[in-house]
């Protein structure tokens, strides 16, 4: 039995009842082939048009599946030019053959007819990445999205158009397991057995080991840039490669999806110990709408890596991080890890207390407790950095006093969280932020309101 998937067809010439001797032909190569890639449910649909001879009667094709993860029950035959002309009458399986059905076909036509046959397989995937390389300023950047083909399905798909499914789809079975399971129905037909030729032929008129060589050379010549032409669908977005790509057993592709070269990034820098740890982080902001130069499609999830382009035009890695399904019109925000060259280091300075209050037994009932930090800021990097720096308090009950002549801004976030935002100057070893925090307790809490 081939590796590949199989159609053969078989030309019964006296009934089966007598035994009669089978003879296979093989068919030519496919016409067309399109293969739409659903990546949630490990599922491809593939859809193929071929060229049979068929006489008028019937007409006996065998479909094989061996060492393949088609789905054998999903497998559909039609003849889209001759409606109502030919028909597939049964399915049956033969005895002691694995991976192999036989169809009874009856035809109204003598001749050529064009049928196309769709059908299920798992082992096919797409992954998508991207590479961002900022400007040396850091306020553009050019972003490029790729698409790679992987297959694993046992089967060669020569000149595909391929179509890749952002989304998520939910199906009861899964592909790979039905297409490795028994003959699902259907009672099993008694045919000739066909002798073992020496040399195995494909559906290409060359042996498999030829064959495969001589496509896969083909399949490795000089590639052409091509586009991908997306469109929304109820659920799912697709996106459709443009032309066709030899997609082989084993073999990965990569594609280039977007391409754009100057989208406005936002480079920030934030503190925030609740969150992060200690470390400042590098984060880097861009929304996928018209302003930034995006916003006709949504983003698949993927991996992304960051460069940056020096003055000397080399470029620098910056790092690497993830991110996840980008919808039209929604911000972006790549965390791309602790911050090397930007230390913030809060110090507290002074603790007090006062403003005590008793009573009637002359016991403590309420009191404040008055805090002096100062926030210790590192730029060690060639460009002005902005930063923002959370802080965060023990209780509800609170008050903040800032130096009259603040850099930057301040803003009460929530209850219990305040935020700095400022601009640092390149190469500064020590910038100070000064900050006084009241705490107030017991029967203070009742005198006091929180106070930005």
């Amino acid at each position: 039995m081939c590796k590949k998937a199989l159609l053969c067809l078989v030309a019964i010439l006296l009934p089966l009842e007598l035994q009669a001797k089978i003879d296979l032909v093989t068919l030519p190569v496919r016409d067309q082939v399109q293969l739409t890639i659903y990546n949630a449910a490990d599922l491809t649909l593939v859809r193929e048009q071929r060229t049979l001879t068929l006489k008028q009667g019937i007409n006996r094709l065998e479909f094989s599946w061996a060492q393949t993860l088609i789905d054998p029950t999903s497998v559909y035959l039609d003849a889209p030019q001759h409606a109502g002309k030919v028909n597939l009458l049964e399915v049956a399986y033969p005895p002691n053959v694995k991976g192999s059905a036989i169809w009874t076909i009856e035809s109204q036509v003598a001749g050529t007819v064009p049928v196309e046959i769709t059908f299920f397989t798992s082992g096919i995937s797409w992954r998508a990445f991207y590479t961002c390389t900022l400007s040396t300023d850091e306020k553009t950047m050019r972003l490029q999205n790729y698409v790679r083909v992987d297959n694993h399905s046992g089967e060669d798909y020569f000149n595909a158009e391929t179509r890749v499914v952002v989304g998520k789809i939910h199906l009861l079975d899964q592909i790979a397991k039905l297409a490795q399971r028994h003959p699902p129905y259907g009672m099993p037909i008694s045919i000739m057995p066909r002798p073992t030729p020496k040399t195995t032929t494909s559906l290409f008129g060359l042996s498999m080991a030829e064959g495969r060589s001589r496509r896969s050379m083909k399949a490795m010549a000089a590639p052409v840039r091509k586009k991908i032409i997306k469109e929304g669908l109820s659920e799912y977005f697709l996106y459709s490669i443009e032309g066709t790509e030899s997609i082989l057993d084993a073999w990965g592709k990569r594609l280039i999806s977007l391409d754009v070269a100057k989208v406005p990034v936002r480079a920030l820098y934030r503190y925030d110990e609740h969150r992060y740890g200690k470390p400042a982080r590098r984060l880097l902001f861009f929304k996928n709408d018209k302003a930034h130069h995006l916003g006709e499609t949504p983003l698949p999830d993927g991996k992304v890596m960051i460069y940056r382009q020096l003055a000397d035009k080399h470029l620098s890695y910056v790092a690497a991080t993830k991110t996840k399904y980008i919808p039209v019109k929604q911000e972006v925000e790549l965390n791309l890890g602790a911050a090397r060259y930007i230390k913030v280091k809060p110090v507290l300075m002074n603790y007090r207390t006062e403003n005590y209050v008793f009573d009637f037994n002359g016991n403590i009932s309420g009191h404040d407790r008055i805090q002096t930090w100062q926030l210790k800021l590192e730029n060690n990097r060639d460009l002005p950095v902005d930063i923002e720096i959370f802080q965060h308090f023990p209780h509800s009950y609170w008050k903040i006093t800032n130096p009259k002549k603040l850099p930057g801004s301040y803003e009460k976030v929530d209850l219990d969280t305040i935020k700095y935002r400022l601009t640092l100057p390149a190469r500064t070893k020590e910038y100070l932020l000064n900050y006084t925090l009241t705490l107030f307790e017991g029967e203070r809490r009742q005198k006091q309101r929180t106070s930005p």
